[in-house]
This record gives C-alpha cells, structure tokens and sequence, in this order.
C-alpha cells in the first residue's frame, strides 16, 4: 500500500494495539530505560493537523507522522518528491492504512496522506537494541556522537516542525 520506495523496516513491523488503545512499556519487553512508562501510541492536532506517533513494536523506536489533507499540493507526493526538514528524512507516505490511521474529527477529511518518519537509524538508540546488546546506560555512556533514545518529546517536536512545514507548503 505503500507509494514511493519500498515500505522500510521501522514501519513494516509496527502492528496496532486493538483498536488502537493505548499500551504502556514495561521494563519487561526492552529493558530498563527512558522507554518505560512511554505509551505505544499518541495521537493529537497540530495547528489543524493531525498527529501521530506510532512505536514500532519490534525494535520500540518511534515513528512520527502528520496528516495531509485533501487539496494540499503535497497530498499523494512519495517522500522521495518532497524535500523536507525532519529526523532523518521522510521514510513513509501512503494512505490512511491499519496502524497508521486516525479518527477524524466531525468536518475533517478522512482521505488524508500521511507523512511520516521513523527513529531507527544510525546513533538512534532502540529498546530492543539496546536489551539486546546491552543496558541502555552502557550505550549512552559508550559516548558515540549523538547517540541517544528519541523520546516521546523529541518526536513530537518533529512532528511539529514536519506539520509547520505542510502548512508552510499550503500557503506558498
């Protein structure tokens, strides 16, 4: 369902909750970390826009994503088309879509184009990654340029700075 380039992993192997209520991390699934206590999924309107910050429940990095309406020149753009500021570039454009899909308020369209971007690269640091190969305190301390776990503030701020730029796109 995916346009573009290939769907990559950070978004493949997320799977929503059902009906998308909310989960909460435990120290069980990946360790000790900033992680625990974080939700699987957050939701919420941005100037208008919506919002959407789905973990990838494999590896448990965030992807964040904002909502394209209808009309707007970048609606059905691959990320490939579209030069953007956001965390290491755009990883997904496609279709409302399972787990990447919202509620649309009364009067919002529900043929949006989501935009979104994952928290899976290169000096990310992933729960799974880190339960796997060692404590999350053994990483940071590793002192690797800017290596650190992309938290719930972080990829809200740049689903923000994503969504500023979709409007910035619409009024130019």
């Amino acid at each position: 369902m995916r346009a573009g380039r290939p769907l990559r992993y950070a978004n493949a192997m997320s799977e929503p909750a059902a009906n998308h209520e909310p989960t909460v991390v435990d120290e069980n699934r990946y360790g000790p970390g900033p992680w625990v206590g974080e939700p699987d999924r957050l939701e919420w309107r941005y100037l208008g826009l919506p919002c959407l910050m789905v973990r990838n429940v494999e590896m448990g990095n965030w992807c964040g994503y904002v909502a394209v309406p209808p009309g707007h020149p970048w609606h059905g753009k691959t990320d490939d088309a579209l030069d953007v500021e956001v965390h290491w570039g755009l990883s997904y454009t496609a279709r409302c879509a399972g787990h990447i899909c919202h509620v649309p308020e009364p009067g919002e369209p529900d043929d949006v184009w989501w935009l979104g971007f994952d928290c899976g690269h290169a000096y990310d640091v992933m729960p799974f990654t880190a339960k796997r190969f060692g404590a999350y305190a053994v990483l940071e301390a590793a002192g690797l340029p800017a290596t650190r776990y992309r938290d719930v503030a972080f990829v809200r701020a740049e689903c923000e700075k994503l969504a500023d730029q979709v409007l910035a796109a619409a009024n130019s």
